[in-house]
């Protein structure tokens, strides 16, 4: 009897994790903190929650009451919808600075099989009734998912799909314009550019719109992978940008475009050109990199006093050809599923729930920018880091002749 039940209890769980992997669910709930919330008592739910997102000036984080119709709007077009706040202690010198901040994550709309246009209009189309709720909800910045315009087909190698490139002006770009003016916005866009003036090559750039609906400038990802499906360099390098910073009527923001995120000496960099706010627009998948997702984004907010927004799709994206990466795999038609789970983290180390891993979402979150400040007086990383030997110790690294500074132990070699 002892034996059945222990099959039965193995076959129940191969068909959960079956299930899991054909709708990016997790046992049936499409996010990690949906499952413990529906699992466990809610005593223990909130000590959990507590250990796992931690506490927004030793409480946690409040909820945000949204319009009606938004969230009629997100049942009517089925996407996921959540709002928090995050707070600062009240200040004697200071009025606060709360900004609200919007991310989107979406599927694409069609086959990657229909023609281009079509591809691109369906997910225009797609997005509009989302970026409409942002705005409708008073979202002051928006920031939507790396490569939003298009099938993340980099994993192909098939240079076809460099047809989505467009310059940064182009009809991505002007598509948002109208929602910047229209909802007094800014929206970051990260887009595959062309690049009109240098020999037309492509880069993975994010394009700043103001609330104006003008273009505030661009920033080219830093750094690209090559690991596994990630196939990027085969369509477009290293960004030549450097870590700008840009000052918006909200406040001072960057972009740590997608594989960015694993280099510390990344975000290192935005918070010292003075970044309130980082986003982290993102295409990446479960098997590669789930354990991380939760951990970099918020690290990079608490080791550099920012708020960190995190992007990234969802979905399967199936491709026509299949391909493979030198990575002994067989060949195969699909990246494997991009796990949404868009979230916010704040430099006091709480961070929202997530998006759901299987569905189109807009996460919204007020955020007292007096935040950041106060926690670099707490904890004075910026006065207790060592600037001065981690320059010299890169310096020495970077030249030919380079030793690393190891001391061995005298005896470590010596025969007895």
């Amino acid at each position: 009897m002892e034996k059945t039940q222990a099959s039965e209890m193995q076959k129940g769980e191969v068909k959960e994790q079956l299930k899991a992997s054909s709708d990016g669910s997790i046992c049936g709930f499409d996010s990690l903190h949906r499952l413990l919330k529906e699992n466990l008592k809610p005593q223990h739910f909130q000590e959990v929650s507590r250990l796992l997102i931690g506490l927004n000036c030793g409480r946690g984080l409040d909820a945000i009451s949204l319009p009606e119709s938004v969230t009629a709007v997100s049942v009517e077009h089925g996407f996921d919808l959540q709002a928090f706040s995050f707070h600062a202690d009240k200040e004697l010198l200071r009025e606060p600075r709360v900004v609200r901040v919007g991310l989107i994550q979406n599927s694409i709309a069609l086959p990657t099989t229909a023609p281009f246009l079509d591809q691109k209009m369906a997910i225009f189309k797609k997005l509009k009734p989302i970026i409409d709720a942002a705005g409708a909800s008073g979202v002051n910045i928006l920031c939507l998912q790396e490569a939003w315009m298009m099938p993340f087909a980099f994993c192909t190698r098939e240079k076809r799909w460099c047809e989505f490139a467009e310059p940064v002006d182009g009809e991505s770009t002007q598509f948002l314009q109208s929602f910047a003016l229209k909802y007094n916005m800014v929206i970051i866009s990260p887009i595959l550019e062309r690049d009109i003036n240098h020999g037309k090559v492509l880069w993975n750039t994010a394009v700043v719109i103001g609330n104006h609906g003008n273009i505030i400038g661009k920033h080219r990802k830093n750094h690209i992978p090559r690991v596994g499906d990630f196939n990027e360099s085969t369509y477009y390098m290293e960004g030549n940008t450097g870590h700008p910073v840009f000052e918006t009527a909200y406040g001072k923001i960057a972009i740590n475009i997608c594989y960015g995120r694993h280099h510390p000496l990344n975000w290192l960099a935005f918070g010292l050109n003075g970044a309130e706010i980082v986003f982290n627009p993102s295409a990446t998948v479960g098997e590669l990199s789930e354990p991380m997702w939760p951990i970099e984004a918020r690290n990079a907010a608490i080791a550099n006093s920012y708020f960190v927004a995190s992007i990234n799709r969802v979905g399967t994206e199936t491709f026509p050809n299949p391909f493979t990466s030198g990575d002994g795999k067989p060949a195969h038609a699909d990246f494997g599923h991009f796990y949404g789970s868009s979230h916010f983290s704040a430099p006091d180390a709480s961070c929202t729930p997530s998006l759901s891993r299987n569905r189109d979402g807009l996460i919204i979150a007020d955020m007292d920018l007096n935040l950041c400040r106060q926690l670099k007086d707490k904890w004075g990383f910026r006065m207790t880091a060592r600037y001065d030997l981690y320059a010299d110790t890169l310096a020495r690294y970077l030249k030919p002749d380079f030793e690393p500074q190891v001391i061995s132990d005298p005896l470590l070699h010596k025969k007895y």
